[in-house]
């Protein structure tokens, strides 16, 4: 009984994260954008009750990794789906409160649709392994010398 309380519960909550997760995806041509860094635009778009709803765009107009990322998160964005992506941006979004699933390729609607199947790994860039698809050289997550974050 305990078992089957706890799995309802779970089935709820994960639910819920779904219900209202607002997503933004660099993108080009209908496709993933392959370098996030360089994005002129980010569509937005939110799942509500396991349907995705198309908001627009968001233009990125400045190559500064805390006004992007600034500007993500006061449009609410929760989750960023990308291509490739420089530790900079990466932990200036993080730090925004901002989930980054980089690595990814495809066609916007498929991915998005990958997102909420979770099947996203389907759509991983070529020769991306890990969590984040980022393995340094010595087979382990890292961030390369050329990032000059500050907190």
């Amino acid at each position: 009984m305990a078992y089957l309380l706890h799995f309802a519960l779970a089935h709820y909550l994960l639910a819920l994260y779904f219900i209202m997760t607002k997503i933004a995806i660099p993108h080009w041509q209908g496709r993933v954008s392959p370098v996030f860094d360089v994005a002129g635009r980010v569509a937005v778009s939110e799942f509500i009750s396991g349907g995705v709803v198309r908001h627009g765009d968001i233009l990125l107009e400045s190559d500064d990794p805390h006004v992007s990322s600034a500007a993500l998160s006061s449009a609410g964005v929760e989750v960023l789906i990308c291509g490739a992506i420089s530790c900079c941006y990466e932990r200036a979004l993080t730090s925004a409160g901002i989930e980054v699933i980089s690595q990814i390729c495809g066609e916007i609607d498929r991915v998005l649709d990958a997102y909420a199947e979770g099947r996203l790994s389907y759509y991983r860039m070529p020769g991306c392994r890990g969590r984040h698809g980022r393995q340094g050289r010595h087979g382990r997550a890292g961030h390369g010398r050329g990032c000059r974050f500050r907190t």
